[in-house]
């Protein structure tokens, strides 16, 4: 293995891992959890006993004071936490400190059971829990104050969501770290110089034993998705779509299965299931977005597994490299990006090589690079199933020769200036409509 596909994938395994639950409350649940953690080690209790509950008294106690950045409010307002049949950060930062983990990063709740859900109900109910909005130039920030009589711990999460910078123990700083990104358009990513050029010839040529760590995003997220078709999640999309009732309108082709899979998978997800995605970019849904259709191709066209790791690192790239210039949170709906990761990896799987990857990004970004993110809920599985109906659109043109013109809107001949022109677009083009956004949702 030579020393820059070392480094890809050093990429690919920070960017694409666990994620139990919509990773805004996930974020605020970590730093509860490793806030907790402090302030029972600082009374000489050993933060990880097994269980990681607090005792009746501390819980009945402590209060948590949760900072967090516009961004992580507005994708923490409405969605569901794994376990718990409640929505919000007030739950999910209760959890963290009751049961929470912080060594499980993004699987922070793992050990989630009914005691600590009922203990984390009525630290909320008693109103020992307070969610205020941060003075921050960060777009993702969590800082989790947890005070139990005369002390106090805190945790502070930035520009990652599992990225904690520092801790402290009764006004004294234990730890403190420089965040690894400068401001929130730049990334790991971009810092690495990756183009889409680089990410194909990477995807042909390493060693497959080196990228077959990547079909455990097939195992997590399609058991998500038939966890979704099985169940009463959210809104239904995937099921949905896939009745046998609306068959005359939706029919039973590849492009239905691909959006009913995804769909589902966002469905359980975004209501509270219990189970992990594969994330990317710190995001389960661009997780199972990247991924879903490729792996909805894969299993109607008897893709090998092989193959199948190869074009799954490739859509786990693409939609890496085009949210590097992005930033984590924007006021662009992360789906645009995913969706373009998994167009790129159909046409992968279809044959299509350099132009026709280039020419499927092109036919993205001229598409649906507007749509917006109204913050995390259940009806993110409708957009998701919108970004894979046009993944799969943009796929066939592509392998068909057609592109959208260098002359239309933000589309440039070069690949990586269009790819940027997205991240301006998004980061700082929509930085109003953001604003605007999370007005809205505070005021209602």
């Amino acid at each position: 293995m030579t020393s820059r596909e070392q480094e890809i994938i050093g990429l690919i395994r920070r960017e694409v891992k666990p994620a139990l639950g919509c990773t805004e409350p996930i974020a605020v649940a970590l730093a509860a959890a490793r806030a907790a953690e402090i302030l029972r080690s600082g009374r000489g209790k050993d933060p990880d006993r097994q269980g990681h509950v607090c005792d009746r008294c501390e819980a009945r106690n402590a209060s948590l004071d949760i900072e967090v950045s516009g961004n992580i409010l507005k994708n923490g307002m409405g969605v569901g936490i794994p376990g718990t049949g409640m929505v919000g950060l007030h739950v999910a930062a209760a959890l963290g400190s009751v049961c929470g983990n912080s060594s499980y990063g993004l699987e922070v709740l793992k050990d989630l059971n009914g005691e600590a859900v009922a203990e984390a109900r009525r630290m909320v109910a008693g109103g020992k829990v307070r969610i205020s909005v941060a003075e921050t130039g960060h777009k993702l920030y969590a800082k989790a104050t947890i005070k139990c009589g005369p002390h106090e711990a805190s945790a502070v999460i930035e520009d990652a969501h599992d990225m904690i910078v520092e801790t402290s123990f009764d006004h004294n700083v234990l730890s403190q770290i420089s965040s690894s990104l400068e401001s929130d358009t730049s990334s790991s990513a971009g810092d690495t110089g990756l183009t889409i050029r680089e990410i194909l010839e990477f995807v042909d040529n390493v060693d497959y034993g080196d990228i077959s760590f990547v079909l455990e995003s097939r195992t997590l997220n399609l058991a998500l998705a038939e966890e979704g078709l099985k169940g009463d999640y959210g809104l239904n999309v995937g099921k949905t779509l896939r009745s046998p009732g609306h068959r005359d309108v939706y029919g039973e082709d590849f492009l239905v299965n691909a959006m009913s899979l995804t769909a589902a998978a966002s469905d359980a997800r975004m209501a509270g299931c219990t189970l992990p995605a594969m994330s990317n970019s710190g995001s389960g849904n661009q997780g199972i977005t990247v991924t879903m259709p490729v792996i909805a191709y894969g299993m109607q066209y008897g893709i090998g597994d092989e193959k199948m790791a190869r074009a799954l690192a490739l859509s786990h790239l693409v939609a890496i490299h085009i949210k590097s210039f992005l930033g984590k949170l924007s006021a662009l709906c992360g789906c645009v990006v995913a969706s373009t990761g998994s167009s790129c990896g159909i046409v992968y799987l279809k044959g299509g090589g350099y132009r026709e990857i280039c020419s499927a990004i092109k036919n993205m970004a001229g598409n649906i690079t507007g749509m917006v993110c109204d913050g995390a809920k259940v009806g993110c599985a409708l957009k998701v199933a919108s970004g894979v109906a046009c993944s799969v659109q943009s796929a066939v043109l592509a392998l068909q020769g057609i592109c959208i013109q260098s002359s239309d809107g933000i589309i440039d001949e070069d690949i990586e200036k269009t790819i940027r022109n997205v991240g301006v677009l998004g980061s700082d083009g929509m930085q109003t409509a953001d604003r605007m956004i999370l007005d809205i949702m505070v005021r209602k």
